[in-house]
């Protein structure tokens, strides 16, 4: 059986970005922000409509700050209590799930396409993705940036800035570029050098 090119994205195979069916739902999408990023402030309503309707699933009492950007919607999963600020771009191009209770500070940036180095096969708009998860009670600092392929575990700290390239553990805090674990969380001793 053959795949479609959404599927193929979804699986991390390479897939053609100029498929017909990943443009239709990226103009949905598109007018799903215009919606929400020019909705009038509501406090009790953290997501237009469309836009909930757009993404993959949205959990209770989530609210994402305006502007906000995603490439698809779908392959956003949003659980409880889920708080995004404002300038953040998710590139959902692959699967993204963001657990309850995890927060988002402004211009975080989360993305899942893996595009081709050698420019003659990056022209032809072929790319592969990796999903990003994010645990349950993780803090994302402003402007941090995580890479495809990512986990951060749960109750996890991502400092401002931070670049994150390879999976962070759960209850620990990580900074710089690329994101080093500088303390735990957990009662566990600090890191030695160079992990």
């Amino acid at each position: 059986m053959t795949m479609s090119e959404r599927e193929k994205a979804l699986a991390g195979q390479p897939y053609s970005i100029f498929d017909a069916e990943l443009r239709d739902l990226r103009a949905t999408v598109r007018k799903a922000l215009h919606a929400h990023n020019h909705a009038v402030p509501d406090e009790d309503a953290g997501l237009a409509p469309a836009l909930r309707e757009a993404l993959g699933g949205v959990g209770r009492n989530v609210f994402v700050e305006t502007p906000f950007h995603c490439a698809y919607g779908v392959n956003l999963f949003l659980d409880d209590d889920v708080y995004i600020n404002a300038g953040c771009a998710i590139l959902d191009c692959g699967r993204v799930e963001i657990g309850a209770k995890t927060m988002l500070g402004p211009a975080v940036q989360i993305y899942t396409a893996i595009h081709p180095i050698d420019p003659v096969e990056r022209a032809t708009g072929v790319e592969t993705t990796a999903a990003v998860t994010l645990g349950a009670n993780v803090w994302i600092g402003g402007a941090a940036v995580l890479l495809p392929g990512v986990t951060v575990g749960e109750n996890a700290v991502v400092g401002a800035g931070s670049v994150v390239v390879r999976d962070v553990p759960a209850n620990t805090v990580v900074v710089g570029n690329p994101a080093r674990v500088v303390r735990r969380l957990d009662g566990q001793a600090r890191p030695a050098a160079g992990d």
